[in-house]
């Protein structure tokens, strides 16, 4: 697996994220589905954002389904 095609998608998922981000909890799965990545591109995308402290991961107690939100980051 090409590591800037990694970058590029987890750009395409963050994008995703943002583009939503006052609209919507993400159930992880719904992320994988609307991003049209293949599954282990979307893991490998999911993990560099983590790794970049970009995403944050939950359960939905509701439903006890991962969901999936951007990290707010303040600078001062």
């Amino acid at each position: 697996m090409d590591k800037n095609l990694i970058g590029l998608n987890a750009g395409k998922i963050w994008n995703l994220l943002n583009d939503n981000r006052d609209k919507r909890v993400w159930d992880i799965n719904e992320v994988q589905e609307a991003s049209g990545l293949s599954v282990p591109d979307f893991y490998a995308a999911i993990g560099w954002l983590a790794r970049e402290n970009k995403v944050d991961f939950g359960e939905d107690w509701g439903t006890h389904c991962g969901t999936v939100g951007l990290v707010v980051e303040f600078y001062h």
